[in-house]
């Protein structure tokens, strides 16, 4: 990322959504950014899963969990997989876990919370629809940028 979000929100103003959601930095990388990509689910990471083990081709996967900090929706081997088929990062308003194993990869993760309990592998919810995170719309092929100052969305 060669831009700061303070930056870069200095230059675009209002072409841009600020994300006002506290959100965790995890991963080894806290700078990141790329075209979205979605997943709607709750409490169910299969679809999670089955994306991030796609090519990502530097996109940024944003998983709306609902915001619920009850099971995890990504854990080291799922952000293992992303960084494997080249995704930029992973926002998710949820819970992940193995914290320190993600902290070590080359991945942008930012979320909510942690929790060490897994999730259901149902495959339950919606991929690559536009989803709403505490007012903000995040639409399949716009862009994000997410640093240590927070998250800033194309409209």
């Amino acid at each position: 990322m060669a831009i700061a979000t303070a930056d870069l929100y200095d230059e675009r103003g209002d072409e841009l959504d600020s994300l006002a959601l506290q959100l965790h930095d995890i991963g080894g990388r806290i700078a990141f950014d790329g075209p979205i990509r979605t997943v709607r689910c709750h409490r169910d990471n299969a679809l999670v899963k089955q994306a991030l083990a796609t090519p990502g081709r530097g996109a940024v996967l944003v998983i709306d969990g609902g915001g619920s900090l009850a099971s995890a929706l990504v854990g080291d081997l799922i952000a293992a997989s992303a960084v494997e088929n080249g995704w930029a990062g992973i926002i998710v308003h949820g819970a992940v876990r193995d914290r320190v194993a993600i902290g070590e990869l080359p991945l942008g993760v930012k979320a909510l919370g942690t929790n060490p309990r897994k999730s259901a592998k149902d495959g339950v919810g919606e991929v690559d629809a536009p989803v709403e995170i505490a007012g903000v719309r995040f639409a399949p092929g716009k862009h994000v940028w997410a640093d240590a100052d927070g998250v800033l969305v194309e409209r």
